[in-house]
């Protein structure tokens, strides 16, 4: 009699578990159609991000920056993960980048007859763009009380990135140049925080060529590291400020006193800087060439694009190990530290520097110092004296 209520049980416990789970039944209808409404709505909304994730602006720009945060907006947590386009992501909205308050997007009029408009390529990270973008135009209107310090990106993608996210208007150079002409600016100082005379101060030049007979005078200041000379040897002033600055900073942020002091502790330093295939890309082997004049024999020049080609990820870990260093540290040569800093530099992806310089086995530690040029004060009067050059 008790095996037989044991049985009769442990059938029907089978029974009821057979019930709960379904027996692998298919989905409901509702539940399928509930997904189905999620990734829709969150194809929407990666359909207005890539609709503003463009270089050029339209007059339709504002309201679909708006649209595209609104449509954001009204996603669920779930739906927000869902979104996916040819540039859109989660991170497109969701990442937090810092407090964009703090920023002064420098776009206000009133402007007067003496304009210094500080050009910068821009960044989407609001911690970066205010310590290292406004950070260079602070000392640039410190140096210069008399005139008025304004501010443009070239890059429309990360205008209309910070506009639609954080509503914060920053003016890309038509219309920076245009607020000028409406202001009834007489002498017009355009400062490039551009890292070299690359493709984008190519542009930069392009823009301005348009504008010149609308102002009595119109000058146009180096970028950080001046003129870019004819080949790998050539280095200069500007140059040899910037690997001192750069180093310096580099080292006192790791807890030498020296680079002497980091090379004896075995520290490899490796400044990580875009790349280009344009002209000016030998400007990275000349600033190998100027670390190695100044004997810093730990100082190695990569960059994300690797070009040139010296300065490709596998041929920088290459060299550090046969140069027989345990322990290096990452650092941008650039002046914000953006996506590039954040991701290429210091991800956690397999493709990124810091991960494949972990992969290759040769080092016992490899740290990462997430911060742009722009906020070291030594690079910062570098840009203040090439202002000062100009106008002189």
């Amino acid at each position: 009699m008790k095996k037989k209520f044991v049985a009769t049980f442990l059938t029907g416990a089978m029974i009821c578990t057979i019930a709960l789970t379904g027996c692998g039944k298919e989905p409901s209808a509702s539940s399928e159609n509930e997904t189905d409404s999620d990734q829709e709505a969150a194809d929407n909304t990666a359909a207005l991000i890539d609709a503003i994730y463009v270089q050029a602006r339209t007059e339709n720009t504002d309201a679909q920056c708006t649209q595209a945060k609104e449509a954001w907006d009204a996603l669920t947590d779930t739906q927000k993960e869902l979104v996916e386009g040819e540039n859109a992501s989660p991170d497109y909205f969701g990442q937090d980048t810092g407090d964009a308050s703090k920023d002064d997007p420098r776009n206000q009029d009133e402007i007067g007859e003496n304009e210094i408009l500080v050009v910068s390529f821009g960044t989407s990270f609001n911690d970066s763009r205010i310590k290292d973008i406004k950070g260079i135009e602070d000392a640039i209107q410190k140096a210069n009380p008399d005139w008025s310090v304004r501010r443009a990106f070239t890059s429309q993608i990360i205008i209309n990135h910070v506009q639609a996210r954080d509503a914060e208007f920053i003016d890309n150079m038509d219309q920076a140049l245009e607020r000028a002409v409406q202001n009834n600016v007489k002498n017009l100082v355009i400062q490039p925080t551009h890292l070299m005379h690359g493709a984008e101060y190519d542009e930069l030049t392009e823009s301005v060529e348009v504008y010149r007979d609308k102002f009595e005078s119109i000058k146009i200041a180096e970028p950080l590291l001046g003129e870019v000379g004819a080949d790998a040897a050539v280095i200069n002033a500007d140059k040899e400020a910037v690997a001192k600055a750069l180093t310096t900073e580099a080292v006192s942020d790791a807890g030498y006193g020296s680079p002497d002091a980091a090379k004896t502790d075995g520290v490899a330093l490796v400044f990580l800087g875009h790349g280009t295939s344009h002209t000016a890309k030998v400007s990275y082997s000349q600033m190998q060439s100027q670390m190695d004049a100044l004997g810093y024999d730990n100082v190695f020049i990569g960059t994300v694009e690797g070009e040139p080609e010296e300065t490709s990820c596998e041929t920088v870990i290459e060299a550090v190990a046969q140069a027989g260093y345990k322990k290096v540290i990452l650092r941008p040569l650039m002046v914000v530290a953006g996506d590039h800093a954040n991701n290429d530099m210091a991800g956690e992806d397999d493709d990124s520097w810091l991960s494949m310089f972990k992969a290759s086995g040769h080092f016992d530690s490899v740290e990462t110092q997430i911060a742009g040029l722009g906020s070291v004060a030594a690079i910062q009067q570098i840009y203040v004296e090439h202002t000062a050059a100009v106008m002189d």
